[in-house]
């Protein structure tokens, strides 16, 4: 007793408690507060998703079933994942207005609030693709010009060496990069949506596809200058020829016109 009321009475006897006591808190903190959190996040999830559910039942279950399940009217949506819904829904093209050979890019109905939640409702139907971080789709940082060598190499055949887009079959088209969201852009690699095939990370990598969407960024930017003349909508030999036939052959025909005007002039004088 005589050797704990010492102790008691030592000057660092105060420091001693208060950093048992600190550490038995931070211990106390780490076990309990992690589980808490994930409860919060788990039932923050589910909210979501029930949400999402209500929104799906008004606005989309008329084409792709009450479970998401697909009908005759619209494709199957059970594992498509997030970044389908965000991509369709963010650009407008979903809900669809009308049939058709291709849904096109419009106002979207929802706010991203209740694109999220729409999202993570169709992510709790099956395994898919999530929806990117920024950090993923950031065009700062990536290499320009290796993304103008994957773009001219997998996706030039349809959507022009510039991204200013092009016809496809039966009435089919792919659509202009030109001030589209580098997340969408992203998205729709990673989806595929309607005649776009799918580039997943194991076929594109992240830090490609952070390429290309640098190009398409640097490439379809307002103040992106012509170095050539004008850039006659950058449809490439199209518009090159057509305007080479209206106004070079145009001239041509004028030209000789002129001649043969002036030499029979000439001839009666």
């Amino acid at each position: 007793m005589k050797k704990l009321s010492v102790r008691r009475r030592h000057p660092l006897a105060a420091l001693v408690v208060l950093l048992f006591a600190l550490a038995a808190t931070g211990g106390l903190y780490a076990a309990f507060a992690p589980a808490k959190t994930a409860q919060a996040d788990s039932s923050s999830q589910s909210i979501a998703i029930e949400e999402g559910k209500k929104l799906y039942a008004t606005g989309c279950s008329s084409c792709h079933g009450p479970g998401g399940q697909g009908s005759t009217d619209g494709p199957s949506l059970v594992g498509v994942g997030a970044a389908a819904v965000d991509f369709q829904v963010g650009t407008g093209r979903m809900p669809a207005q009308q049939p058709g050979a291709q849904v096109p890019k419009k106002q979207p109905i929802y706010t991203q609030a209740q694109i999220d939640q729409l999202a993570a409702y169709i992510a709790s139907l099956g395994p898919g693709p999530g929806i990117p971080s920024k950090k993923q789709y950031d065009p700062k940082g990536g290499d320009i010009a290796a993304g103008g060598e994957l773009f001219r190499t997998n996706c030039a055949q349809c959507h022009n060496f510039a991204g200013e887009g092009g016809a496809l079959t039966d009435g089919k088209y792919a659509p202009s990069l030109r001030g589209v969201d580098p997340k969408h852009i992203y998205e729709a690699m990673l989806t595929g949506p309607q005649q776009m095939p799918t580039f997943p990370d194991t076929t594109m990598p992240e830090k490609a596809k952070r390429d290309i969407i640098a190009y398409v960024n640097d490439t379809t930017r307002a103040d992106n200058p012509n170095p050539g003349g004008f850039s006659l909508g950058r449809l490439g030999p199209v518009t090159e020829g057509l305007f080479g036939w209206i106004f070079g052959l145009g001239a041509l025909i004028a030209t000789a016109v002129w001649v043969a005007a002036r030499t029979a002039k000439a001839r009666k004088s």
